[in-house]
């Protein structure tokens, strides 16, 4: 049996034990065994045209399965191009494993190809870094790294296996001794590297892999539960802001969302969180920033009080700050609150519905409900009113409108933009718990493309909408050519306004100067095309609904979709720059 395996059967073995569907990669030399390892096991090998893509896949498929992504990247810049993807995973708390090859482990620091010191790169933006130095360390080491992405704060972790660990024991051998050369000094040559290969394969198949042991995150306690409970017992004026980390154990969605209903706070949602709530009136969508303004108790589950919440000073002092948080840093960021809860902010949620007392006719809570969505009907007129204007080209808000009626009820809705994306999520509303998906707290632009691969591969039910700005299209654009390959059937949405609009709004006010901020009005319905999907291509606001049609009809028959609709200027989110 042992000339029959390798490194790479043993990834395959373990991959398969924690429940992986899906390897993510883009192929090297230094990896291959892992990709045959990992079929072998019935895992379906993903391959992208940027190693980015694969990491974000992973990310996207970690929060949508609650079961830790995969992608492996071959060695040197394989790693390299994974950074900006890694670190947006550890902003968004994503359990992921990303694997590294890397040059043999007798060549290393010796100028071998792709050869760099990819821990040290890699360690300050993952959880766990871990490097195997032997065939036998494979095993315990991917299991460890399993464990530890999942546990507490969730993450990203990495693991580099070198490639003479990975191939079979046989042609390792046959690379090394050749080069030992003649003489007594290949003898000596000879003799270390038959000491070495003993000490690289010994015992190589003696671990194999085991069923993985269940993760349970950190609970509240009853004590802390029952204070929560006195101070909204005591609120008038209560506000719950539930983001992405209370639904990173994704199997217990639909028990918070229950558990959201029940307590029938008014809620705003970010992040993963958004349609959780789906159209139920407790989810609020506009005017937050008035809503904390006023509110006498407020909750923050699973957010930070970062930039999003004016870095702890949208919170108003004399309001009862609660915050329920997985991460102790932060569960204190900019703000201490009143009542701090280490824990898991859905397990939370859940345990305080399942112990509400509160009588189902007590509606002291009504009139600021009332109000709260009397704020959100005036803001939709308002919004009503911007989707009338004319704009030469088609209306974005309008178009906004357009696709909220255009999308499913299956829908899983993707945001890789700025000012267009952004526009969207006042409108489009994602219909059900994990259906929206966008780069979280670190504003990545390009994370599109492997969201939607992973949202389409993950619910192949579902339609997927990938919501492009025309600027960050062209990081992920490439991707058709996978979606294409794989039968990964989606519809990309480009808000072509030929500008990085996010940017210029402001900059033109501020420093009188587009530059660098203009781009013209590609055809990337054309280059859809020419990676093997549909495209079409939209400048009359009459055309609009049809085109939309005919994109789901594409979809619904199996091809990959791009609606490049070319957009004129509103000044709907004039003053919208963040820092």
């Amino acid at each position: 049996m042992a000339a029959k395996m390798n490194g790479g059967v043993l990834v395959g073995e373990v991959l398969h034990k924690q429940g992986v569907q899906f390897l993510y990669t883009l192929c090297g030399g230094h990896i291959s065994p892992i990709l045959v390892g990992a079929e072998q096991q019935g895992i379906r090998v993903i391959d992208v045209r940027h190693e980015a893509t694969a990491v974000f896949a992973a990310d996207a498929t970690a929060r949508l399965t609650g079961i830790p992504g995969v992608a492996a990247v071959t060695a040197g810049p394989g790693v390299t191009n994974t950074i900006t993807a890694l670190k947006n995973a550890q902003m968004a708390q994503s359990p992921l494993v990303l694997i590294g090859g890397s040059a043999a482990t007798l060549l290393k620091g010796r100028g071998a190809l792709q050869d760099i010191d990819q821990l040290s790169l890699v360690q300050p933006i993952v959880k766990w870094a871990g490097a195997a130095k032997k065939v036998r360390d494979i095993v315990p080491l991917l299991e460890e790294a399993f464990q530890v992405c999942q546990q507490g704060v969730p993450g990203p972790v990495f693991l580099e296996i070198p490639i003479d660990l990975l191939y079979p024991e046989a042609l390792v051998r046959s690379w090394t001794m050749e080069s030992s050369g003649k003489g007594w000094l290949g003898k000596a040559m000879s003799l270390y590297f038959e000491t070495h290969l003993r000490r690289t394969f010994g015992h190589a198949w003696d671990q194999r892999a085991s069923d993985p042991p269940l993760v349970i995150p950190e609970l509240p306690t009853s004590g802390e539960v029952q204070q929560v409970a006195r101070a909204l017992a005591r609120a008038e004026r209560p506000l719950l802001i539930i983001g992405s980390q209370a639904l990173i154990d994704a199997a217990q969605s639909e028990a918070l969302q229950a558990a959201v209903k029940k307590l029938g706070i008014p809620t705003y949602l970010s992040g993963m969180a958004r349609g959780l709530l789906g159209r139920n009136p407790l989810h609020l969508r506009h005017k937050r920033s008035q809503a904390l303004r006023e509110a006498d108790v407020i909750i923050l589950a699973g957010v930070p009080a970062d930039f999003r919440l004016g870095y702890g000073r949208s919170i108003p002092r004399r309001a009862t700050y609660i915050a329920i948080n997985r991460s102790r840093e932060d569960l204190t960021k900019n703000r201490r609150p009143d009542i701090g809860v280490l824990a898991d902010p859905g397990a939370f949620l859940r345990t305080l519905a399942a112990n509400w007392q509160q009588e189902s006719d007590d509606n002291t809570w009504q009139p600021w409900h009332d109000s709260l969505m009397a704020r959100d009907a005036v803001r939709d007129a308002e919004i009503n009113q911007t989707a009338q204007e004319r704009t030469g080209l088609v209306n974005p808000v309008c178009l906004c409108q357009q696709l909220e009626t255009a999308v499913a009820d299956n829908s899983i809705l993707i945001g890789d933009g700025g000012d267009f994306v952004a526009t969207a999520s006042y409108i489009v509303r994602p219909r059900a718990p994990l259906s929206w998906l966008d780069p979280g707290a670190f504003g990545t632009l390009g994370a599109g493309g492997g969201f939607a691969l992973a949202a389409k591969l993950c619910r192949p039910d579902a339609e997927v909408w990938l919501l492009y700005g025309d600027g960050s299209a062209g990081y992920s654009l490439a991707e058709f050519d996978t979606f294409a390959r794989h039968g990964v059937a989606l519809i990309a949405v480009v808000g072509n306004d030929a500008s990085w609009a996010q940017i210029a709004r402001d900059q033109v006010e501020i420093l009188g100067t587009p530059l660098g901020t203009e781009l013209a009005q590609t055809s990337y319905h054309v280059v859809a095309q020419g990676y093997g999907g549909e495209g079409f291509c939209v400048d009359d606001p009459a055309r609009v609904n049809e085109i939309l049609a005919r994109g789901k009809e594409g979809a619904g028959n199996g091809r990959p979709v791009l609606i490049n609709v070319l957009l004129g200027k509103t000044e709907f989110r004039k003053g919208s720059i963040s820092m």
